[in-house]
């Protein structure tokens, strides 16, 4: 038996040509001597196998974690990546964004609806005394008059019609005329304020009677 077990504390202890070689004699005369212990005490060595098993256990189960925890790591490495690429595109956008609205508040867009924006062209139809059209003045963007002046005794002036485009209103007052509206013309409003044509058309050409000229194609 004594025998049997001294050959398995060698082939443990000893265990691989180049480890043995490179010991010096006095520690393979050492390490012959424990291989004795252990032989003389088998449970011994049997406790220092285990542990040495639970101890490569241990270590294997330790290089998964590492590996796992590196795997992990890679991953939340990879989504920071990923969110920080986002977080640039929504700054981007953020600045884009008040790009944008700072142009919008210097060149405010006018809905072409919201007659009281803007310039708009309306044709009068003449100023009445003692008729007040007003009560068809509301929701009726199409139809509208004001005071000729700052006494109530003052004519009320009507229009008819509410034209973005100068050339449409003038066309709409050429069929006014062919109705039998002799006194039809045109009047322009910049932002609900009655103005002059010059200051609306700007570029535009005007006769000796101070109508526009319409530009040539």
């Amino acid at each position: 038996m004594k025998p049997t077990v001294i050959f398995v504390c060698l082939a443990l202890i000893f265990s691989g040509s180049q480890v043995y070689a490179q010991l010096s004699k006095a520690e393979k005369k050492e390490w012959k001597k424990k291989a004795k212990q252990y032989a003389k005490n088998p449970a011994s060595l049997k406790e220092m196998t285990e542990a040495k098993q639970a101890a490569d256990n241990q270590v294997t189960k330790l290089n998964g974690d590492l590996k796992q925890m590196q795997s992990t790591v890679s991953d939340k490495n990879a989504r920071i990546a990923e969110l920080e690429d986002q977080l640039a595109r929504m700054r981007g956008d953020l600045t884009s964004a008040q790009s944008e609205l700072a142009n919008l508040k210097a060149n405010p867009v006018i809905n072409p609806m919201d007659f009281s924006k803007g310039v708009v062209f309306k044709v009068q139809v003449g100023a009445f005394k003692n008729k007040d059209l007003s009560k068809y003045f509301d929701n009726n963007p199409n139809f509208g008059g004001e005071a000729a002046g700052k006494d109530a005794n003052d004519p009320q002036r009507i229009t008819i019609g509410v034209f973005r485009d100068y050339w449409e209103a003038d066309t709409f007052k050429k069929y006014m005329r062919d109705m039998g509206v002799k006194d039809a013309w045109i009047v322009p409003y910049n932002n609900g304020q009655r103005t002059e044509l010059k200051e609306v058309l700007p570029g535009i050409e005007f006769d000796k009677n101070g109508q526009p000229k319409k530009p040539k194609k």
